[in-house]
């Protein structure tokens, strides 16, 4: 398996984060993974999925969100959240165009990946949104805990 460190430019305010591609040479697809609130991109379950992936010809792209490249323990704003998700996608599309390209994460990373192409939709959408062709969600949180009237769901009709 091919595995390269990427920095990822989020914004001029915010600056970098880190990210890792893994790429199986069988590789058909790749997966821009976001890890959860509680651990980074090297917590053990995110260092797991990608090598199961790879088996089944999936490469991965995983990246830290800022709060946790900085090392401060509470996730950042979701639009901070948000525009991270579409850097991410958009330095997975340059970097390997020729694989079919999924996105998502676990828990926190897949809601935020969520809302990034929610907002996306429509006449306004880039071209690397028009490229994803799933959202793949780990451990994704219908609610908050203990509040299970208060849905985390994303109700736009415009993700399948």
């Amino acid at each position: 398996m091919q595995t390269k460190e990427l920095p990822l430019r989020v914004s001029e305010a915010v600056g970098d984060v880190a990210a890792l591609l893994e790429r199986p040479r069988d590789a058909r697809w790749l997966l821009v993974l976001a890890h959860g609130a509680g651990a980074g991109m090297r917590h053990a379950f995110m260092e797991a999925l990608p090598r199961e992936l790879a088996d089944c010809g999936v490469a991965t792209l995983r990246y830290q969100f800022p709060y946790r490249q900085h090392g401060r323990p509470r996730p950042d704003p979701p639009a901070v959240l948000i525009a991270t998700v579409r850097a991410a996608i958009a330095a997975a599309a340059d970097a390997v165009p020729d694989l079919l390209l999924l996105v998502g994460g676990k828990s926190l990373g897949g809601r935020m990946t969520s809302h990034a192409l929610a907002e996306r939709r429509g006449p306004a959408a880039s071209d690397v949104s028009a490229r994803v062709r799933g959202l793949v969600f780990f451990g994704f949180p219908l609610h908050a805990p203990g509040k299970p009237g208060a849905t985390r769901v994303n109700r736009n009709p415009g993700i399948a």
